[in-house]
């Protein structure tokens, strides 16, 4: 399958060999996330040592976008014959996971007490509406910071889906983070172990998730029309019961893990998803080999 490229409307002409396009100087994964770290860490010592609650707002942005902004980091880092901007791919994080937000924050109220009923337990039956709403309201995200693009090139899809879920996962923990310290009266504590909690499970869920259906997207697309075959389907219900089991089967054992009581269900979930990202990485960038290899132009 030939590549179409990927080109927004502003973009220059491509360069006439096979190298990619030169990026412009950025700091790599490894800077952020250890900066990060530091940042943290320092800040969160400061803020207690001085009972400064202005930094608490500081510490729990840190804290909620650091290994989600690292991991899309690490993938444009090292998906190197995709042709998009890291401008692009920022524009993703944050105006895709915002209106991601923003899309499930209208329709979960809606839809999900009718599933619901009196109990506030999220089952399996409630976790699939909530994976429903939230994947398709990414996915929706993902179409309008893209509508500009050229279809076809799987490994762009990859690399926008994860920038729009990963955003989309900082902002929902930043809220929760808050969330946590009305409903325990202002516990500090508790707040940053569920910002620290929420960072660490992050690369297992919305960002591979969203990732996982953006790359079937463009794959199955051309031009600058989008189809949603049989590929695309597939691959959306396949997150979406990921999606349903993280949030609602809570099932088997616990494993102790950093401290961590987890399920069985979510650790299993966990490993499914991420294996499916890296198996569909894979595909992507042997995509893009080939279609490089084909037109000298890409």
């Amino acid at each position: 399958m030939q590549d179409t490229g990927v080109v927004d409307d502003s973009a220059s002409t491509p360069p006439s060999d096979d190298r990619p396009a030169v990026r412009p100087e950025h700091l790599g994964w490894r800077s952020i996330l250890l900066g990060g770290i530091v940042l943290f860490v320092v800040m969160t010592i400061v803020m207690f040592e001085t009972d400064n609650a202005n930094l608490y707002a500081t510490v729990v942005l840190v804290g909620s976008f650091l290994i989600p902004v690292a991991f899309v980091a690490y993938l444009y880092d090292h998906l190197h014959l995709t042709t998009l901007s890291f401008e692009a791919v920022t524009w993703a994080f944050v105006i895709g996971g915002v209106l991601g937000i923003l899309g499930a924050s209208v329709l979960e109220p809606l839809l999900l007490p009718q599933f619901l009923g009196e109990s506030d337990t999220l089952g399996f039956r409630a976790g699939l509406v909530v994976a429903i709403i939230e994947e398709g309201s990414k996915l929706a995200a993902v179409m309008f910071v893209a509508r500009r693009l050229v279809r076809g090139r799987a490994r762009d899809g990859l690399l926008l889906g994860t920038a729009v879920g990963m955003g989309f996962a900082a902002f929902e923990s930043t809220g929760y983070a808050f969330t946590v310290l009305f409903a325990t009266g202002g516990d500090v504590v508790a707040s940053l172990e569920e910002t620290v909690v929420r960072a660490l499970i992050a690369p297992f869920g919305h960002g591979i998730w969203t990732g996982i259906v953006a790359a079937a997207l463009f794959a199955s697309s051309r031009g600058r029309q989008w189809h949603f075959g049989p590929l695309v389907w597939l691959a959306f219900t396949f997150v979406v019961l990921l999606h349903a089991a993280w949030d609602g089967l809570h099932v088997g054992g616990v494993i102790p893990l950093f401290g961590l009581s987890l399920s069985t269900s979510l650790v299993t979930v966990s490993v499914v998803g991420l294996l499916a990202f890296v198996l569909t990485y894979g595909a992507a960038a042997r995509a893009a080999r080939r279609g490089a290899t084909a037109d000298p132009t890409v």
